[in-house]
This record gives C-alpha cells, sequence and structure tokens, in this order.
C-alpha cells in the first residue's frame, strides 16, 4: 500500500533549523522515498513499511539528538490518490 505523510517537527531548542533541515536531508536520502517540502511541513510517500520503517529511524534519530521534539504527522492512504473515493 502507498502511504503519504505530511510532517512537521518542531525540535524543543532554541537552535531548531539545522535540526529540522538535517532531517529533511536525511529523508531525501533514501531513493525509495519521494519528498516535497514546503515552508510548515514536508509529504513523504513511499510504500507503507518501508515509509514507516524509515520514519521510525529518523525520529529515533532526531530525538537521539537534540534530547525532545514534537512531530505532527497526517497519515493519508495513497492508493486513492486523485481517483475522487
Amino acid at each position: 500500500m502507498k502511504l503519504v505523510v505530511e510532517i512537521s517537527l518542531y525540535p524543543l531548542q532554541n537552535e531548531y533549523i539545522p535540526v529540522i533541515q538535517g532531517f529533511i536531508d536525511r529523508l531525501n536520502t533514501y531513493d525509495q522515498l519521494s519528498t516535497q517540502t514546503s515552508a510548515t511541513s514536508t509529504i513523504v510517500m513511499g510504500e507503507n513499511t518501508e515509509l514507516m520503517n524509515i520514519l521510525n529511524t529518523e525520529m529515533q534519530r532526531t530525538y537521539e539528538q537534540v534530547g525532545q521534539a514534537i512531530f505532527v504527522c497526517k497519515f493519508l492512504n495513497g492508493e486513492n490518490m486523485g481517483s475522487g473515493r
């Protein structure tokens, strides 16, 4: 199943931009994902299991890096995108 996730990251530290950029840059290293970044969120698309495993890895890496951060995520079934269902 295809999955689409919209993610906003809020690191709880003063120097937050490098943390956010690092997270986005790491997501962009995975060939099996497609990403689109805007000013407030990043949309990531891929196969459900693969994408969830990658998010688990990269979210954990962010927590290890900064200690505390908030991830706001919206999940959408990408199988029926554009079909009107």
